[in-house]
């Protein structure tokens, strides 16, 4: 039998359902978490064969303990995972010192979770990116770069998930401000500014490094714009992906090595042409997730093509294949979040009647999760694209 470690099983909330495909095919499924197992949510306790809580999942010693617990009890671990990026790190740690050759161990980890470092893997593939230099090599040297590359530039953390500490820097006193007033500054990598929507190519990738599942997202605002601006968070899977994505997509899981997980890999859709990238509509890199996308994405996937991501993924843990054919009827599947803070024209009982027929979800946003997806979220699948377009009208016109 497979003894497969899942971290923190119980957040998000919906991934309990990742441990309820895995026990469904015959995996034992060993949870750790910093929850009480009481919390615990009953379909959640029936998927798992134990749970080992602790108290603090960054804790190395905690969660050493609590692998080797299961090893002496168990036998040897098969798998260690998350498909959790906060805890990418300690994954890898975890498979390293276990000896799990199913994931990636801690010598590989930087390519997953250093931004400057995934720039190698990306040439390798002549996949194009933005250019970028570190901000730990000093302002002259960022100011050399400004001038290639010119005004605006962009300013984020090496490692990071989401859009905090992102600067968009638009001159040069803005980019000695950056310099001189951000903490931790020598942490930060510096781009030139790409503008267009984000593009992301969501798969399960089995051990030959071949897709099981693919799909795209468009997300027109950027998080960091919703996060900035306080704007309402929207995006939605396409009905049908784009074959120049997917042939982006399938570079970019070559270049890295993918083996055996979901990726959420992140891409400009060129709305201007941009010197050394592109034209309009071009696709470049932008950085890789190797996990599912966050929020209620794998959700919205399996609404838009009739699937479920979770049974896909576990039956690549256990078979390393497909086991459910592809059903081939397909939508447009829509996610916006609203802002407690903002009136908006049709209020949340009108937007439940008038899309009753359409509307998969309604849920209230954890607030650990509220400022990049709003506190009201409504989930609803189209078959047209006007159809989608007048829901995100509807659900984000402000009074």
């Amino acid at each position: 039998m497979i003894n497969f470690v899942f971290i923190s099983p119980n957040f998000p909330e919906k991934y309990w359902q990742f441990c309820d495909e895995l026990q469904k095919n015959g995996v034992r499924v060993l949870g750790i978490g910093d929850a009480p197992k009481e919390s615990l949510s009953e379909d959640l306790k029936r998927s798992l064969t134990e749970y080992y809580p602790v108290s603090n999942l960054g804790d190395y010693n905690q969660m050493y303990r609590a692998v080797g617990y299961y090893a002496w009890r168990y036998g040897h671990i098969d798998w260690i995972e998350s498909n959790n990026e906060f805890w990418l790190e300690m994954d890898a740690r975890l498979r390293t010192d276990f000896n799990v050759t199913t994931g990636v161990k801690l010598d590989g980890i930087e390519a997953f979770k250093e931004k400057s470092e995934m720039k190698k893997y990306y040439a390798k593939g002549g996949i194009r990116t933005a250019r970028q230099v570190k901000a730990a090599e000093g302002l002259e040297a960022a100011q050399r770069f400004s001038v290639d590359a010119g005004f605006p530039l962009f300013a984020k953390p090496d490692v990071g998930v989401g859009a905090g500490g992102a600067h968009k820097i638009d001159d040069e006193a803005a980019l000695e401000r950056f310099f001189r007033e951000t903490p931790q500054v020598e942490c930060y990598v510096i781009e030139e500014y790409v503008t267009g929507d984000i593009c992301t190519y969501d798969a399960v990738i089995n051990s030959k490094g071949e897709p099981l599942v693919e799909s795209m997202c468009v997300c027109p605002p950027s998080i960091a714009d919703i996060v900035n601006y306080n704007l309402d968070s929207t995006y939605f899977v396409e009905q049908h992906m784009s074959e120049n994505l997917r042939f982006w997509g399938r570079r970019t899981v070559e270049a890295f090595g993918v083996k055996s997980r979901f990726v959420h890999l992140e891409f400009f859709r060129l709305n201007k042409a941009h010197r050394g990238l592109g034209e309009v509509g071009d696709f470049v890199a932008l950085e890789v997730n190797m996990r599912p996308g966050g929020g209620y994405t794998p959700d919205m996937i399996n609404y838009a093509h009739n699937i479920s991501m979770f049974k896909i993924w576990a039956d690549m843990i256990a078979f390393d294949r497909r086991t459910t054919p592809d059903p081939h009827d397909d939508y447009f599947c829509v996610f916006a979040g609203r802002r407690d803070n903002c009136s908006y024209v049709l209020d949340h009982q009108a937007m439940l009647d008038k899309y009753r027929g359409a509307m998969m979800m309604s849920p209230r946003i954890a607030k650990a999760l509220s400022g990049a997806m709003g506190d009201q979220a409504y989930i609803a699948r189209f078959r047209t694209a006007e159809e989608r377009d007048a829901f995100l009208h509807d659900a984000c016109n402000r009074k």
